[in-house]
């Protein structure tokens, strides 16, 4: 490797050119710091990320016309460039991400990662993020990389040999923490139904929020669970400290936590950090429906943002307000849905805006992104109960959402459907035909 500073490796970059950035935690800042400074002398360069953590330099207002980002996922640091339309987002399915660097469809010219340093056989870690970084540092034309002791040494696929890499900038700092909020009584109901759809033995998806750590909270007094997700926080080392995640049972890969990227506190990376017992994999490992269903009793939970009294699911957006991006959810709840003993939940709360607005709607808002198509669902839950959709009616589905909506929307919602042909048989009866 080239040690060189921050400004030196980006110098490198050019016009024109499309740059991959590692994203989540492993968000390589000094260098996305230098990319935005030295981008202030070049022309319409584009930045392909995930989610980041940390500041976001490159999508300042003053930097319109040298830096177009392009989001896979967008995070609350891009929320606002993607909606006043000085970034773009690209919809896609996690899985499907590696492919579009694979095949030549976003070429890279050049992928900043943040590693490990080297080990005794020249090998660096990606470290808590592999997802889609593996394959733009198998793809893109130039490697730079920020080189940081701090950043966990992972197992599984997650290694870059330090003679691909072209120019190191060393980096001594704590990764990116992601702090989950509180959990209120809301979250713990929910996760108590969540909770009650899970035996023993089951192999698990979750997601980052305060319904997947109630989730795990929930899941305390259950045995050999089993971790394969794209991704998870603190509440996995809880459960494997418990004796609750052991992987036992695990149809594929037994005995280990598998997944693509990992954010939460500096406790999380002690346990990730050289620990074989979690394999990093790539997106479109984890997220593979046909590896997912091989898991006999997997059990996806994921949220949505509104869902549709015929169940479609709305995730990535607020109306035409754009706030986060399609990622696994499709991936797992199919996967799940396919396998022999499969649970595909969708978990959410019933309202939002302090309890003025129904998450549960008649249809969704205009603009509004079907992330999960009705024909997906197959489980809601709500902290009002379960919601059973698979095999029903557009009728019974209504029927069942209604019933764990918040109960200040419930008559609503049915004068709603029965102005609604398609839940012809929720309408009243016609009194000149009795």
């Amino acid at each position: 490797m080239k040690w060189v500073s921050a400004a030196e490796a980006v110098a490198v970059i050019r016009s024109h050119e499309q740059v991959f950035v590692h994203g989540g935690s492993a968000a390589p800042t000094r260098l996305i710091e230098a990319l935005a400074q030295h981008c202030r002398s070049l022309e319409h360069v584009i930045v392909l990320h995930l989610h980041t953590e940390g500041p976001a330099p490159h999508v300042a207002p003053d930097m319109v016309g040298h830096i177009r980002h392009r989001a896979f996922f967008i995070a609350k640091n891009t929320r606002e460039a993607v909606n006043s339309g000085r970034a773009d987002y690209i919809p896609a399915f996690l899985s499907d991400v590696p492919r579009l660097f694979d095949r030549g469809m976003l070429p890279l010219d050049a992928a900043l990662v943040h590693v490990s340093p080297p080990d005794r056989h020249g090998y660096c870690s990606l470290g808590v993020s592999v997802d889609v970084a593996l394959s733009a540092v198998r793809n893109a034309k130039r490697i730079i990389a920020q080189v940081n002791p701090q950043m966990p040494r992972t197992h599984g696929d997650s290694f870059i040999h330090s003679s691909k890499i072209d120019f190191a900038v060393e980096v001594d700092a704590p990764i990116w923490e992601h702090q989950l909020p509180p959990i209120g009584p809301v979250e713990r109901r929910i996760a108590g139904h969540v909770a009650d759809l899970v035996p023993d033995g089951a192999t698990i998806q979750m997601g980052i929020g305060a319904i997947p750590a109630a989730v795990g909270e929930a899941l305390y007094g259950k045995r050999d669970l089993g971790i394969h997700s794209e991704m998870f926080t603190d509440i996995v080392v809880d459960l494997v400290e418990r004796g609750v995640v052991t992987g036992a049972r695990k149809q594929l890969n037994r005995g280990k936590v598998v997944t693509a990227f990992a954010g939460g506190s500096q406790r999380l990376y002690k346990f990730l950090h050289d620990n074989p017992q979690v394999e990093m994999r790539p997106a479109d490992y984890t997220n593979d429906t046909s590896i997912i269903r091989r898991f006999d009793s997997m059990v996806a939970i994921n949220s949505a943002l509104e869902i549709d009294l015929t169940g479609q699911v709305c995730a990535d957006s607020i109306g035409d307000r754009l706030y986060s991006g399609v990622g696994g959810q499709m991936d797992f709840i199919r996967g799940a849905a396919l396998a022999a003993n499969g649970q595909a939940i969708i978990a959410l709360p019933s309202t939002a805006s302090a309890d003025s607005v129904s998450r549960i709607v008649p249809a969704l808002r205009q603009g509004a992104g079907v992330v999960t198509t009705r024909a997906h669902v197959h489980t809601v839950v709500t902290e009002y109960g379960v919601a059973q959709l698979a095999g029903k009616s557009l009728s019974e589905r209504a029927r069942a959402l209604i019933s764990i909506a918040h109960p200040q929307f419930r008559e609503p919602l049915l004068r709603a459907v029965q102005q609604q042909r398609h839940f012809a048989s929720m309408l009243p009866p016609d009194p000149s035909k009795t």
